[in-house]
């Protein structure tokens, strides 16, 4: 059968016009009928026209249903807890990494950081891969240590002697800096050319120059209105409060301008690391072996069929992934070499999967956001199930303005959550007084919720992190690696580590949540066509 693509090629910032910014100025509200986007209507503002993409680095998953852990096999001497209990699940639609993150990448996370903040030894030294996971007491690795991050002959292999959670930092400051290039380049805020012209020798003005940013751009800080920056692109301000007067009383010239909104659809959803069932799902890509709801036969690895190796003509008997044959064999015979990697290989090695993503099997494991429990799948929720919540609230640093309190990285600060509903009026008048009176006394807070819910449904594993391994900061990481032999490369398996080490057979990708609709080809397919809203007439009342 035809293998299905649904990945999309568009992973340049440019692809971001596939969001557009523009409102229909004659969409009318069916329920009220007044017009949107118009200032004498009140200035309320709704983008009929949003699009959906991809950030730079993802493909397109099609969500749906699966037996997770349905790829499983009997192996000996493997136990029950390396795999997930088998389980009908449903993964909603998300994108992902088509490739591990490479060195390059992480260099370039590494520069930005002694670019903008040259003087912060500590923040550059902690997101410092630790390239000695390659020593080992009986094994001559010390090239890899002083050179697999750093040299060019390196440069798009996968990115390893990251923990957990360096990986989630780096997934924070990607967002970051999507999120801004993507106003800038589209002129929401001032340009990188404009900014940054006059240090190549190009004349600046004073409005320019007050426009430098005094510290990182992060998109909490950006939407909460705390980071004043408006381009020639700004999105024009139709309240109220933006069109009636400046500061002298008159109108704004040229029409007051705000900050992009979430409403605006033109900001990204963060980068982060997958859940455990997104990644088994998107490992399997059954979306290529399936037909009318049909899946015409299962796998067990990324690629169809129960073996290693290609069954293709031209690559009749080469190994499908990066690992170790046998105990001993990591490559294969000098002069007819076979997965070509005794470490390592590039991220775009071998055949993608059918989803279109490289490496789901083999070269390095990966990080997954799931904390590790062996039983977390007999009581999962069946869609999108996941453990790791710990649920979190910005700090307010003004109650009145509801300005937020940020770190020294420019970044909120996050505190546990006090409530797992919508508190009235009155409960939250009360929290403020409590917060006031506990800076005065420090005393500590008290609440009868409890926001860390990583241990839920956990009740016989009382002594998890007491008498085991096994607690509350261990994730899980899967999908095999060049150290690993092929029963590893299953999807479903999976092992391990603490959130703050690292290996040199470990790294990671990342994935973003899909808003929106589920479907994401709709072309060609049955469609139920919903009636379309009729603009309102009030001369016809």
């Amino acid at each position: 059968m035809e293998k299905i693509y649904l990945y999309s090629f568009a992973i340049l910032l440019s692809a971001s016009a596939l969001v557009s910014c523009k409102s229909n100025k004659n969409a009318t509200s069916e329920k009220t009928g007044l017009a949107y986007n118009r200032a004498e209507n009140g200035g309320f503002q709704v983008n009929t026209k949003f699009r959906r993409g991809p950030g730079p680095g993802l493909v397109e998953i099609e969500g749906g249903v699966f037996v997770m852990s349905g790829s499983a096999i009997g192996i000996p001497g493997q136990e029950l807890k390396d795999y997930n209990h088998k389980r009908e699940t449903t993964v909603s639609s998300f994108y992902m990494d088509e490739t591990e993150v490479s060195n390059t990448n992480w260099l370039e996370y590494l520069n930005w950081i002694r670019r903008t903040d040259p003087t912060n030894y500590e923040y550059y030294y902690n997101e410092l891969p630790d390239t000695l996971v390659w020593r080992r007491p009986l094994s001559y690795n010390e090239p890899y240590v002083d050179n697999y991050l750093r040299h060019p002959a390196y440069q798009d292999y996968p990115v390893v002697g990251v923990s957990w959670e360096q990986a989630q930092r780096y997934c924070s400051w990607r967002t970051d800096i999507v999120n801004e290039s993507l106003l800038r380049e589209q002129g929401y805020m001032t340009s990188y050319k404009d900014l940054y012209g006059g240090q190549n020798g190009k004349k600046t003005n004073a409005a320019t120059t007050a426009a430098r940013p005094t510290g990182p751009f992060t998109t909490d800080l950006y939407q909460n209105g705390q980071y004043d920056d408006k381009g020639k692109r700004a999105m024009k301000d139709l309240s109220p409060q933006g069109t009636i007067a400046a500061g002298n009383g008159k109108p704004v010239k040229g029409g007051a301008t705000r900050n992009v909104r979430l409403e605006d659809g033109i900001l990204k959803q963060p980068y982060r690391l997958p859940t455990e069932a997104e990644w088994e799902y998107a490992a399997l890509g059954l979306i290529g072996n399936t037909e009318y709801e049909n899946i015409n036969n299962n796998k067990v690895y990324p690629w169809d069929g129960l073996g290693i190796a290609s069954a293709k003509t031209k690559t009749r008997g080469l190994i499908l992934a990066n690992f170790k044959r046998t105990k001993g064999d990591y490559m294969g015979v000098g002069g007819s070499l076979n997965d070509k990697g005794s470490i390592t290989v590039p991220v775009r090695a071998y055949v993608p999967n059918d989803f279109g993503l490289y490496n789901m099997a083999g070269n390095v494991n990966e990080w997954v956001s799931d904390v590790y429990r062996s039983n977390t799948f007999n009581d999962a929720e069946a869609l999108n199930p996941y453990r790791g919540n710990n649920f979190q609230d910005k700090k307010i640093a003004d109650q009145v303005t509801g300005k937020l309190e940020k770190d020294k990285y420019n970044r909120p600060i996050m505190t546990p959550a006090v409530s797992g509903r919508k508190q009235t009026w009155a409960e939250k008048q009360a929290a403020v007084a409590a917060a006031g009176a506990q800076a005065q006394t420090a005393a500590a807070p008290t609440t009868t919720y409890n926001a860390d819910q990583r241990g839920y449904r956990d009740e016989e594993n009382k002594l998890y992190g007491e008498i085991t391994l096994v607690n509350n900061k261990s994730r899980v990481y899967k999908g095999g690696s060049w150290d690993d032999q092929a029963l590893w490369l299953n999807p479903a398996t999976r092992r391990y580590l603490q959130q703050d080490e690292s290996t040199a057979d470990l790294g990671f990708r990342c994935a973003m949540t899909m808003l929106g609709a589920s479907e994401i080809n709709p072309n060609g397919k049955p469609q139920f066509k919903p009636k379309q809203q009729k603009p309102f007439n009030a001369k016809k009342r």
